[in-house]
């Protein structure tokens, strides 16, 4: 299993980690998502290395701007 770690701006409720859930979890591969709403940090763990590219697809199809990669240690 592989953990990336994302910044993910815009997100201000259960709703907006619900949105870039759903999206993060279609892409091929990923197995769990953990949104972090007011730190604006998603963890993603997948069985496959994701693209960023394939992430920032999927956050901005949720409408979130995707600001890169993070560190997995909060």
């Amino acid at each position: 299993m592989i953990e990336h770690g994302y910044t993910v701006s815009g997100m201000s409720c259960g709703h907006c980690a619900q949105s870039v859930t759903e999206e993060i979890t279609a892409l091929p591969g990923v197995t769990e998502v953990d949104v972090d709403v007011p730190a604006g940090r998603v963890v993603v763990r997948a069985g496959v290395a994701l693209t960023e590219d394939a992430v920032r697809g999927a956050v901005e199809e949720a409408g979130f701007t995707y600001v890169g990669t993070a560190s997995l240690v909060p």
